[in-house]
C-alpha cells in the first residue's frame, strides 16, 4: 500500500497522522494528538483518508483543547456505531479478497484493466449521494458511488493487487460550470505514471445509449497533457505523468493519424455490425477535422447501406461509431462527468 500523502508531511505532521491512524483503526471515541492549527489538522485528516480509504467509517471530526495544553482531543464522527463498523469492515475485507483473487497472477496492466472494467460494469453513480457513496462501502458494498467513493474503491482494489496508485483530487471551477471537486487515481505501471479516471469511463460506458455496452477507455493511462484538457488542476501533490505511449487506444492500435485509417476501420465496423471506438491523433480535433472524419464514417456506412450513430468525446478526441440498417444519422457530443451517469 502506498502512503503517498504521509510521505509529503513534515515530521510533526507525520506524528499527528500516525497517532490519528492508530486511534481511528481502534475506533476510539476520542484521540489525544499533539496540538496543531485547525486547518493543518483538517488537511492531515483529509490526506490520511486518501492514503487509507479502507477506513471508511471516519467521515468528519470535531476537537477540543485546554489553554496551555500541548495536546488536543480529536473527536471523530463515525458513519456507524461500533458493532456495525466491525460488521461492515469484515464484509469489506471479504469482498476485496473475493474480487481480487482472480486477478492476482495478472500483469500490472491487466490488473489495472481488471479493476477498471469491474467499476464500469458494476458501479452506478449515486445521484442521491447517500452518506456512504463517498466511501468504499458504497461502490463495493452497494454498487453505487460518486467519484470519491469510486476512486477510493479503485485504490483499495489495486492496493490489494500490489499495484502502486494514489488518489488524485482537483478543485471546482464555477466559471466553467464545474460545481464539485473531482477525484480519480494515478497509477504506476511498469515504472511509469498515468492518470486513470474510472468514474469518467463509467459515465461514458453507461452513456446515453444502452446499446453501447462495450467499456470505454477514454481515461485509461492518460498523461498530464491529456487529462487536464477536461480536469481542473490538482489540489494535492502528485507524480508527473509524462508517458504518452500507453494510452489505452494507442496501446490497442485504435489511435489513428490518417483519415483513410478511420475509413477502413469504419468500413469493417459497418460490415461486421460492431462498435468502433477510436482516438484521433492526427493533429487537433478541430471542427474541420471532425467534419472530415464524419464524412469518412458516412462513406463507409453508405457502402454497406448503413447509417452511422456517432458519439464524440471532444476534449479527449475519442469517437465511437455504431451502424444501423435504417434510421436517422445521430451525432452526439459526450461529456464524461458524473451528471451523465
Amino acid at each position: 500500500m502506498e502512503i503517498y500523502y504521509y510521505n509529503h508531511l513534515n515530521k510533526q505532521q507525520q506524528t499527528v497522522y500516525h497517532d490519528l491512524l492508530k486511534g481511528l483503526q481502534a475506533l476510539s471515541p476520542e484521540i489525544l494528538l499533539p496540538r496543531c492549527e485547525a486547518e493543518e489538522l483538517f488537511n492531515i485528516f483529509f490526506q490520511l483518508r486518501l492514503d487509507h480509504p479502507e477506513i471508511f467509517w471516519a467521515v468528519n471530526f470535531s476537537y477540543k483543547y485546554y489553554p496551555g495544553s500541548p495536546n488536543l482531543i480529536f473527536v471523530p464522527e463515525y458513519l456507524f456505531e461500533k458493532n456495525k463498523i466491525l460488521e461492515h469492515k469484515k464484509a469489506m475485507t471479504a469482498r476485496v479478497e473475493k474480487l481480487t483473487r482472480p486477478a492476482m497472477k495478472l500483469s500490472e496492466w491487466e490488473k489495472e484493466k481488471y479493476v477498471h472494467d469491474f467499476i464500469c460494469e458494476n458501479i452506478h453513480y449515486d445521484k442521491l449521494k447517500k452518506p456512504y457513496s463517498h466511501e468504499i462501502i458504497g461502490p463495493l458494498g452497494h454498487g453505487v458511488g460518486v467519484c470519491e467513493g469510486i476512486a477510493k474503491s479503485v485504490k483499495v482494489l489495486l492496493d490489494a493487487l500490489g499495484v502502486w496508485n494514489v488518489i488524485a483530487l482537483c478543485g471546482n471551477n464555477p466559471d466553467k460550470g464545474i460545481k464539485y471537486r473531482h477525484t480519480w487515481n494515478i497509477v504506476r505501471i511498469d515504472g511509469k505514471y498515468y492518470h486513470l479516471d474510472a468514474t469518467f469511463d463509467n459515465t461514458l460506458t453507461r452513456g446515453k445509449s444502452d446499446e453501447a455496452a462495450e467499456f470505454r477507455y477514454d481515461y485509461f493511462n492518460l498523461p498530464d497533457r491529456q487529462i487536464f484538457r477536461d480536469h481542473e488542476p490538482l489540489l494535492t501533490p502528485a507524480p508527473q505523468c509524462t508517458d504518452t505511449d500507453h494510452f489505452y487506444y494507442r496501446d490497442n492500435k485504435l489511435s489513428f493519424t490518417k483519415t483513410e485509417d478511420v475509413y477502413k476501420r469504419s468500413l469493417q465496423a459497418a460490415k461486421k455490425g460492431k462498435l468502433l471506438t477510436f482516438h484521433w491523433r492526427g493533429g487537433y480535433l478541430t471542427r474541420e477535422v471532425l467534419v472530415e472524419l464524419l464524412d469518412q464514417m458516412r462513406k463507409a456506412g453508405a457502402e454497406k447501406d448503413k447509417v452511422p450513430s456517432v458519439q464524440i468525446n471532444w476534449p479527449q478526441a475519442v469517437l465511437r461509431v455504431q451502424y444501423a440498417d435504417a434510421g436517422q444519422e445521430s451525432i452526439v457530443m459526450d461529456e464524461a462527468n458524473e451528471a451523465e451517469s
